[in-house]
């Protein structure tokens, strides 16, 4: 059973096939958010600091971090801006984080600061990223998300997006990552233009679950780019995605009806045991607030003996 292992410095969690799924807030980024690239850049972490802890109430297991406000020079201001953030977020939560740059030297900066074993987000098939970054994954021992697109883009084949997948974990091998540290994006296309999108990556990710072995992860919202009312479709998404074996995805942890499906898939999978977390999320409290009616039962007690 494949099993991947993250955690922050005092909490350790599973992704996995008999797991839970795992939900990493998305919400830290600042890519296409020009007011929080705007506050970042300017030393201003307040709306960090609301995203970190409104994800946290809301039920995500994992933070995805990014700090690419700009394109200028990402080299040399991605790196001090990330250590930044992970040190702030660390310093307001316990949940394990997602390291999340296409800068190698900020993936580099950020493994040096961040505590316990993160998930770094992300390598592609392109031999000069496998290259660059797979050594990093070996020398901090830590698990690394696999985009399927390599030197001629992301293909629309989802057989050619397989084979980049299986190309990663062989590359991988030769520097002695095992495939439980990997974790594969197949990528989700937009449904509203490529009506087969959901069907291609429910078929991927099955795949690449009987024959690589690896766990699964994706961009939850891509599948709904385009479209009205995205969040029904990325809440009729995500329970299909789980039932086809995915375990993870980067998402908005703090959009009630996305979540409520992914607890329903939990107790559904047999995940979440005597559907404890569920119950606990949605059960009614009692009349006059649960004491009160502990209270009265008590009562009730005492007075028929």
């Amino acid at each position: 059973m494949t099993r991947t292992l993250v955690a922050s410095k005092s909490k350790e969690m599973i992704i996995g096939f008999d797991q839970p799924f795992c939900v990493i807030g998305e919400r830290i980024n600042p890519t296409g958010r020009k007011k929080l690239a705007t506050e970042m850049q300017e030393g201003n972490f307040e709306t960090v600091t609301k995203d970190v802890l409104d994800q946290v109430a809301a039920g995500a297991t994992m933070l995805d971090v990014n700090a690419g406000v700009t394109a200028v020079n990402p080299n040399e201001t991605e790196p001090p801006l990330l250590v930044e953030t992970l040190k702030l977020v660390q310093s307001l939560t316990d949940i394990p984080i997602c390291i999340d740059s296409s800068v190698s030297a900020a993936l580099a900066a950020g493994l040096e600061v961040v505590e316990g074993r993160p998930l770094v987000n992300s390598v592609t098939g392109e031999t000069e990223k496998l290259e660059e970054i797979l050594p990093l994954i070996k020398k901090y021992d830590v698990p690394v998300v696999a985009i399927s697109n390599d030197e001629t883009g992301i293909s629309e084949d989802p057989d050619v997006r397989f084979a980049v997948a299986k190309k990663i974990v062989e590359h991988a091998a030769d520097y002695g990552i095992k495939p439980h540290d990997i974790v594969v994006d197949p990528l989700v296309m937009p449904i509203g233009a490529m009506g087969t999108a959901g069907l291609q990556v429910f078929t991927l990710v099955r795949r690449l679950r009987e024959e690589l072995g690896v766990n699964t992860t994706c961009g939850a919202s891509n599948v709904s780019f385009g479209l009205p009312n995205r969040h029904g479709i990325n809440a009729a998404f995500l329970p299909m995605a789980i039932a086809s074996g995915m375990t993870s995805a980067i998402m908005n942890p703090c959009r009630p009806q996305e979540m409520e499906m992914v607890r329903a898939a939990n107790v559904l999978m047999s995940t979440d045991e005597h559907c404890g977390n569920w119950i606990r999320r949605y059960r009614e409290p009692a009349a006059g607030g649960e004491e009160s009616g502990r209270r009265r039962r008590g009562g009730r007690a005492r007075s028929r003996g």
